[in-house]
């Protein structure tokens, strides 16, 4: 099986310097929330836990008291289980995932807001092009008034190769989220689709196209499992590297083959894969749903106990609750 080079994982650098925060609010996102894969073409880790826990998942930290994780575990529980027989079906597990779905695009919705005002100086509804550039070189350390002066009168910007290549790749993206008639000015609405284009179905399509290029090597718009699982070449230094190299595989043969891969032909077309990022997809999240409650229906009944989500919480909130089953009596 051929190997080739992948791109770094930059979604797991979720530790951010304090003085990068007004890039953050101007660049598009890495990691999305509620959607199965990262714009680098990595599987994201936390999904489950965004899906399930939504605007709580915060909460539910390595160091939080394992006792009022228990609780907060139990108020969802019972919110899951809208007909009140004590478990969960995939059905009111569905339902559950499209509800935290619309929340973390509602929070999108809410925090655009603050970046378009950013982005947006003199107010006027509108981002240019130009205005945008400005603001986003001024985040990489230039001179904010210097840059404005040399567009202004089209003069030639000094830029690295590196954020030069950032910046084209951007200006592609701000194409597809200005909506006809094309004027290469971004209201809220469209600012939105260009910094979280899973919301979007035209920009959808743009990002499924820029993950596909970015992980297919033989330029046929397609994904085979091969291209798909690719590793990156000399990183393995020791057995513990090793072994994350190999759990690396193994989690995206995984989704590959039983998840986005929907005929099972060995081949994964753009629109399979823009059915499996698409945040907003019904059936999927009916599928979703059903390979959680496999993961830990223990009596395989087809439906998730409170026990049973108890004993599992780590898969479902990251948390791992301890002498789960003796405290669960506890508390009932």
């Amino acid at each position: 099986m051929d190997v080739y080079a992948r791109p770094a994982n930059n979604s797991a650098l979720k530790e951010k310097p304090a003085d990068s925060k007004d890039e953050n609010e101007i660049l598009p996102p890495d990691h999305l929330n509620g959607v199965k894969m990262e714009m680098d073409g990595h599987l994201n880790k936390e999904f489950h836990q965004e899906v399930f826990l939504g605007k709580e998942m915060e909460e539910f930290e390595e160091d939080s008291e394992p006792r009022k994780n228990r609780k907060k575990l139990m108020v969802i529980f019972s919110k899951v289980d809208i007909n009140n027989d004590k478990k969960i079906g995939a059905k009111e597990m569905q339902r559950w995932i499209m509800e935290k779905t619309d929340e973390h695009f509602q929070e999108a919705v809410e925090e655009n807001k603050m970046h378009f005002r950013a982005v947006d100086p003199d107010g006027d509804g509108h981002v240019s092009w130009d205005e945008y550039k400005i603001k986003f070189l001024a985040s990489k350390g230039f001179n904010e008034k210097e840059i404005a002066e040399k567009i202004k009168n089209n003069e030639e910007l000094k830029i690295d190769e590196e954020t030069q290549e950032v910046l084209d790749n951007l200006k592609d993206r701000w194409y597809q989220a200005d909506n006809p008639p094309p004027d290469l000015l971004l209201n809220e609405e469209e600012f939105l689709s260009f910094l979280h284009p899973e919301h979007s179905r035209g920009m959808l399509k743009f990002m499924v196209k820029e993950i596909i290029r970015d992980l297919d090597q033989d330029g046929d718009k397609k994904l085979t499992l091969s291209e798909f699982i690719s590793l990156p070449v000399g990183t393995v230094e020791n057995q513990q590297a090793q072994d994350i190299d190999d759990d690396w595989v193994k989690d995206r043969r995984k989704e590959f083959e039983e998840v986005i891969d929907a005929n099972h032909d060995g081949i994964v077309t753009m629109e399979e894969l823009e059915e499996y990022m698409d945040p907003m997809n019904e059936y999927n999240a009916l599928n979703e749903a059903k390979q959680m409650i496999a993961v830990a229906d223990e009596n395989q009944n087809h439906h998730l106990e409170l026990e049973e989500i108890l004993k599992y919480s780590e898969y479902f909130t990251g948390s791992k609750l301890m002498d789960y089953a003796r405290n669960v009596h506890e508390e009932f």
